[in-house]
C-alpha cells in the first residue's frame, strides 16, 4: 500500500467550498492513484465529494463526525448516479473495522485537509494502512510549513502544520511506501505568512 502526499501551503481549502478550481487541481493531482472503491475522510459539506463522483467510482465511502453531516447527505444524495454510497457519521477509527469487512472495502483513502485536525495522527495513519485493500493508496492533502502555524491554525482545530519530511516519516512509520510527496502553491507562503503571522488575521 502506498501513499500520495500533497503539502498545502498558502490557502485553507475547509473555508472555501467554493474554491472549485483548488479542489480539482488536487483531484487531478491524485487521480493517478484511484481504484474503484473510496473513502474520504473529514468529507464535511460534500464539496471535494462531488468531484469524486465525477469519476464514477463503484463505491464511496463518506466519513463526517461533525454536523456538517446532516449537509453532506442532503448534497450527496441526489448526485449518486450509479455509485454506492455510504455516509458514516463518526470519526474513522470508530468505523474502520466495519470498513475492513464491508464487499466495498475501500481501496482509495482521501484526506484533504483533515489530518491536521487529528491529534493522533500517526495512529490514524496506521488505521488507514490497516484498512486499505492490498496495493490500495491514501492521498493525503495538508497545510504546510509549521513556521507558518498561527493563531488562525488553532481557530481552525490544527494540531499541527507538516514538511514534506514530517509527513513522509509518518507516512513510512505506519508501513506506507510513497508514491509522490509535493508541496502545492509554494509561492502562497509569503502572503500567507504575512496575513497570519505579521498581521494576526483571525479570517
Amino acid at each position: 500500500m502506498k501513499t500520495d502526499n500533497v503539502i498545502y501551503d498558502g490557502k485553507d481549502l475547509e473555508a472555501m467550498d467554493f474554491a472549485e478550481n483548488y479542489h480539482r487541481w488536487i483531484l487531478e493531482i491524485f487521480k493517478p492513484y484511484f481504484g474503484k472503491h473510496l473513502a474520504e475522510i473529514g468529507a464535511g459539506t460534500g464539496a471535494f465529494s462531488q468531484l469524486l463522483l465525477e469519476t464514477n467510482p463503484e463505491s464511496l465511502n463518506l466519513v463526517e463526525p461533525s454536523g456538517m453531516f446532516v449537509e453532506l447527505e442532503k448534497n450527496l444524495r441526489a448526485d449518486s448516479n450509479s455509485t454506492n454510497i455510504t455516509f458514516h457519521r463518526n470519526i474513522f477509527t470508530q468505523i474502520s473495522k466495519e470498513l475492513e469487512v464491508t464487499a466495498n472495502r475501500p481501496d482509495t483513502i482521501f484526506y484533504v485537509n483533515v489530518l491536521e485536525h487529528i491529534e493522533d495522527d500517526r495512529h490514524e495513519l496506521e488505521t488507514v494502512k490497516r484498512v486499505l485493500l492490498g496495493g490500495g493508496h491514501a492521498c493525503i492533502f495538508v497545510p504546510a510549513m509549521p513556521s507558518l502555524y498561527s493563531e488562525f491554525d488553532k481557530r481552525l482545530g490544527h494540531y499541527r502544520r507538516y514538511t514534506k519530511k514530517d509527513l513522509i516519516d509518518k507516512c513510512r512509520s505506519a508501513g506506507f511506501e510513497i508514491c509522490i510527496a509535493r508541496y502545492f502553491d509554494f509561492p502562497g507562503m509569503l502572503p500567507w505568512f504575512i496575513k497570519y503571522r505579521i498581521m494576526r488575521s483571525l479570517s
